[in-house]
């Protein structure tokens, strides 16, 4: 199987790079299933349900968010009539939606998607994600329950990202940092077979601070006060993220390549095995 991860959609320039794109993609590489990090997607705090909307038409198909997954109060509502959006599992226990999902594939295969939040150097004290990422994998065995697995861990700390990367091998597919926007250059398949990324990085434009336009960024690391507003930068973006081939007789990774499509940041396409 070959499954398509994004990372974090950026402003109106990520959203637009995943319009005009991932159909192409999906039929160029012949994709099975396709995974978008979303949660900047709405002028760079959470998104908006039309904007959701927008992404899922375009290709993807479901959505995962992060720490800002309801900064645009219209997700509250949203997220609870379309499945195919997900919030981490460890945002609030009273949070609408769900963290983790099993979907089917157009092929028939079935593919868990999870999401968790870090704690470390967060800005709110979120639950530990090791026993709620660990409940789910045990209630759901790669191989035998589903055909792949894929945990979004949308976290500032690279060592918890790592961490959790080895915590979840040879029990999934992929594991893959979202939040720093960034991308990392440290794709790997770990010995028991789960593919790695610390960060998938953005969809968005690459000149910029992790999205935004310099100016402000840059005015109040200098003087540490505040001048005005974050802008999302809105020249050409760079899609980047992660491709997983998958094994089909156990779910586990055989292949995983790096993506990083237009803008600053392109270079050649992944190789793919027939």
């Amino acid at each position: 199987m070959r499954i398509l991860f994004l990372g974090d959609v950026m402003g109106r320039a990520g959203r637009q790079a995943v319009i005009d794109n991932l159909a192409r993609l999906r039929a160029e590489w012949r994709l099975d299933f396709v995974i978008v990090n979303a949660e900047n997607a709405s002028a760079g705090r959470g998104i908006t349900g039309k904007h959701a909307a927008q992404l899922l038409e375009a290709g993807a198909d479901m959505l995962t968010l992060g720490d800002h997954a309801f900064d645009q109060k219209d997700m509250l509502s949203f997220i609870e009539s379309e499945p195919r959006v997900l919030r981490p599992l460890n945002y609030a226990r009273e949070a609408p939606g769900s963290g983790a999902r099993v979907f089917t594939t157009v092929g028939g295969r079935k593919v868990l998607v999870l999401q968790a939040l870090g704690q470390v150097f967060m800005s709110r004290c979120y639950d530990n994600p090791f026993p709620i990422v660990d409940q789910v994998l045990k209630a759901h065995p790669l191989g035998a329950a589903v055909d792949a697995i894929v945990l979004d861990i949308h976290a500032e700390a690279t060592s918890e990202k790592m961490g959790m990367g080895h915590w979840c091998d040879g029990r999934a597919s992929l594991v893959v940092g979202t939040h720093t926007h960034v991308p990392t250059a440290d794709t790997m398949i770990f010995p028991k077979g789960t593919a790695y990324q610390s960060d998938a990085g953005m969809c968005g434009d690459y000149n910029s601070v992790i999205g935004m336009t310099p100016l402000e960024p840059v005015r109040r690391f200098v003087t540490g006060m505040v001048h005005g507003r974050f802008e999302p930068a809105r020249e050409e973006a760079t899609l980047s993220g992660v491709l997983v081939e998958t094994e089909d007789a156990t779910g586990l990774a055989r292949a995983v390549h790096p993506v990083r499509l237009g803008g600053c940041l392109s270079e050649a396409l992944p190789p793919l095995k027939d």
